[in-house]
């Protein structure tokens, strides 16, 4: 089969290499998929790089998610097992955490819908609990991580104020839903926030930048707002004043979506049911930008980690145009 291996760490665009390999072998409690589309995280990124949390031995294959095919049929939503990830033909995945693909969507579609949208699901319902007629501020709305969050804010009842980085993405922004969009180039996001909310502030801000677009959520949270740490696209991790914390009664929490895989799985699988069942009514529906065949994946996955891309990108082995 083909896949895409890195054997040394570095830019995806440098170190991803197209080979012939084996299929990989389930170990067990694992079945083999075969790959109908597999959806490009920044955490693929990161792990070229040797940056990630996880770091599987050389070589490997990136892509930590998919939509694929069991051997009877199925399409089913799935983390392949590292070193074995999803852009390749093939993959092996735990059997007990596959997820049935929503009818409503398409093979690139299912695909973006897992990670993204229960990082969605789990930041703003069961951690921040937004409530309908709040205000919810999301940071990078015209990316993959960000236009899950404003689709589920506004399924949600919540008045979303979308940031993005340019003229472009800012149009994206306004047809994902967006209420507002503060494009950070050319808008002070905290005097805009405060103007769009008469000076009250964001109730929930959802944060997968950090550095300065944590610096700027403090200073326009709400009183007794939630900010969520999702990510640190931005490369800067920052260090949160506690003592500003305190004096402004925010809440600033944490989360780690592929803890609950172990910590309580059944959580992601009423999870799925409840993302499955607006996907049916079309209240969200993965925006996917690029559907690209197995030859671009490297140039694709360089792409994302350069944060020129909006909403998803997905690989396509097969060849096909689902």
């Amino acid at each position: 089969m083909q896949a895409w291996q890195v054997h040394e760490n570095g830019e995806p665009g440098e170190v991803m290499r197209l080979v012939e390999t084996d299929r990989p072998e389930p170990g067990d409690g694992q079945v083999l998929l075969k790959v109908r589309a597999a959806n490009i995280n920044f955490p693929d990124a990161l792990l070229c790089r040797g940056h990630y949390q996880v770091r599987p031995p050389l070589p490997f294959t990136p892509g930590v998610e998919i939509c694929g095919e069991t051997e009877d049929g199925r399409r089913v939503l799935a983390t392949p097992a590292l070193p074995h990830g999803g852009f390749a033909e093939y993959v092996v995945a735990d059997e007990a955490a596959l997820l049935p693909a929503p009818d409503a969507l398409d093979d690139a579609e299912a695909a973006a819908l897992h990670i993204g949208y229960q990082t969605g699901w789990f930041g703003l319902h069961r951690r921040a609990h937004l409530q309908e007629g709040e205000t919810l501020l999301v940071h990078a709305a015209a990316g993959g991580v960000g236009s899950a969050a404003v689709q589920l804010g506004k399924a949600a009842g919540a008045q979303v104020i979308g940031v993005v980085g340019g003229a472009d993405k800012a149009e994206v922004a306004r047809e994902l839903g967006c209420d507002l969009v503060i494009d950070r180039r050319t808008d002070d996001i905290v005097a805009v926030v405060k103007e769009a909310t008469e000076g009250r502030g964001a109730d929930v801000v959802y944060d997968p930048v950090g550095g300065d677009a944590y610096a700027k959520s403090a200073k326009c949270v709400a009183f007794e707002g939630r900010i969520v740490v999702v990510g640190f696209a931005s490369g800067s991790i920052p260090s949160p004043a506690l003592n500003h914390a305190l004096v402004k009664n925010y809440t600033i929490m944490g989360l780690h979506w592929g803890l609950y895989n172990t910590k309580d799985p059944r959580a992601i699988r009423r999870c799925h049911e409840e993302l499955t069942e607006l996907a049916a009514k079309g209240a969200i529906k993965p925006l996917v930008s690029e559907r690209v065949p197995m030859a671009g994946a490297a140039a694709a996955v360089q792409r994302v980690a350069d944060g020129v891309t909006t909403g998803r990108v997905a690989v396509l082995p097969q060849g096909g145009a689902a």
